[in-house]
């Protein structure tokens, strides 16, 4: 309010105001050899004899605190959690009104109001019974002139005063959002973990090295922030078991695993510490969904609990779904029944090389073998990011016989990593490496999702050439024709769909 007429900048000024409760002054205090020459300056205010209900001055203010809903600074470095030490009165803008016209006047201020965990907007007047006031946000309402015209124009219809007054708001651990709590508490201008994915009743945490010694502290805060999280979880080392889990550490809260999650309106059951799920997927999951159609075969190679299966099988497709944990495998059965797709899906316990060399190859001398007429498309998800790649080798020369038209030849949909400057190049050069073949001019890849910084999730898509799987088809002239004119003819063969570079790295 200050700054101005004696030429200070509020960046270079602080201005600390200290509330009163009892017969004394306001007095806006910056430093101490400022002080007498703030009081002496025009427009410097008191307030009357009210201790906690004041008018304030009709003075545009340039500057916030912009601490204002920050916790107590005293919490900082707590490693135990505390709520009564979260304790704090702040100055909040208010509007005086006649209790009959509350519920009227509230749909007009809604941008007005304030908006804070476990704050009421409208109190009783400590002075007055016939009167309500209604808390404003003191980020956008200084004085009167902070209303907008339409606003203004319903306070004059309803003969309400737009005068503004303040009143000591008293904040409590239960009126500050998860991530004031944490930036509070944590050391100053360290990173602060306000997100999680959440797997039912569990809140799961990525915590970085510097946020340990406060492990126990935010899994609490999550808890106590977010309804229907009764645990919160660490994970302590990266997923490279052969099973796709990882040890988590229970950092507050119960220490039951077992959850129920819905995805696209199917719902899942699973032990989360002993399966892999991650909730992050499930766009990609849906993507995949709806390149199937009803008819077409489906083999998931690590199926996990059945994100993929059990969508695809209720498009009346044919799911073959394999796990080489026998937790998943146990679980995938039980969802295929809980989501009455169980007479859809065959599920196998094997390891993925084992599952492509034995059933996967049994069922598509079968499918490849049928009339053109009957010919289903044929699909192959291969979601293991860090080893998937690696199990492309699978496939070559995994038949025998007279390969079939092209056009029915399977569609692999393969996960991998990459930490590449060009993530979808290098997804490509790696695949195309372990099949022997070149992938730049018929496959498709698409960015899935940022895991961390400067590592992608990636699927690239392509079709099986028939050199590769089928056997004695590379001594076949037909293979060995010019690089360039078989790159042409593999690309006219893919579907506009699956041949569009979607890369959107």
């Amino acid at each position: 309010i200050l700054w101005r007429p004696f030429g200070f900048s509020g960046r270079l000024l602080k201005l600390e105001s200290h509330s009163i409760t009892e017969s004394k002054s306001l007095i806006p205090v910056a430093w101490t050899s400022l002080t007498q020459m703030l009081l002496e300056a025009p427009g410097i205010f008191l307030l009357g004899q009210r201790k906690r209900f004041s008018t304030m001055p009709e003075i545009e203010t340039h500057e916030r605190e912009t601490e204002l809903f920050s916790p107590p600074s005293d919490v900082r470095g707590m490693t135990k959690l505390d709520r009564t030490a979260f304790k704090k009165t702040v100055n909040i803008p208010v509007l005086k009104v006649r209790k009959e016209i509350v519920s009227k006047l509230m749909r007009s201020l809604k941008r007005a109001a304030l908006q804070r965990p476990g704050i009421r907007r409208v109190i009783e007047d400590p002075e007055d019974k016939e009167s309500r006031l209604i808390m404003l946000d003191p980020y956008k309402i200084f004085t009167h002139d902070s209303f907008e015209k339409a606003e203004l124009s319903v306070l004059e219809r309803l003969n309400v005063s737009p005068q503004i007054s303040k009143y000591n708001l008293e904040l409590t651990y239960e009126n500050f959002k998860s991530e004031e709590i944490l930036r509070a508490v944590l050391p100053e201008g360290q990173d602060v973990t306000s997100g999680f994915s959440r797997i039912g009743h569990i809140a799961h945490l990525n915590l970085r090295d510097h946020q340990l010694p406060f492990k126990h502290l935010i899994g609490q805060v999550m808890i106590d922030k977010n309804p229907g999280i009764t645990s919160a979880v660490n994970k302590i080392n990266n997923i490279d078991n052969m099973y796709r889990n990882f040890q988590m550490e229970v950092l507050s809260g119960e220490q039951n695993m077992m959850t129920k999650v819905r995805e696209n309106n199917y719902t899942y059951e699973f032990d989360f510490s002993k399966v892999y799920w991650n909730p992050r997927l499930s766009t990609e999951h849906s993507r995949i969904t709806e390149l199937l159609k009803p008819g077409d075969v489906l083999f998931d190679v690590f199926a996990g609990v059945g994100p993929f299966a059990i969508p695809v099988a209720k498009k009346n497709c044919t799911v073959f779904a394999n796990d080489l944990n026998p937790e998943s495998h146990k679980w995938l059965l039980y969802n295929c029944k809980l989501n009455k797709v169980d007479q859809k899906v065959k599920v196998f316990n094997l390891d993925g090389k084992d599952f492509l060399q034995g059933p996967v190859k049994e069922e598509l001398m079968q499918l490849l073998g049928l009339s053109k007429e009957r010919k289903p498309s044929v699909h192959v998800v291969m979601n293991l990011p860090a080893k998937a790649i690696e199990f492309l080798s699978a496939f070559k020369w995994l038949l025998d016989g007279q390969p079939c038209s092209s056009e029915f030849l399977p569609i692999v949909h393969c996960y991998s990593f990459s930490k590449d400057a060009n993530p979808a190049e290098d997804v490509r050069q790696r695949a195309g490496a372990v099949l022997g073949i070149s992938l730049e001019a018929c496959s498709s890849v698409h960015l899935v999702r940022n895991v961390a910084p400067n590592k992608e999730m990636l699927c690239i898509t392509f079709q099986i050439p028939a050199s590769v799987l089928y056997k004695n088809q590379t001594r076949n002239p037909e293979n060995h024709e010019d690089p360039p004119l078989k790159r042409q003819r593999t690309a006219e063969a893919f579907s506009d769909e699956k041949t569009q570079i979607a890369s959107n790295t």
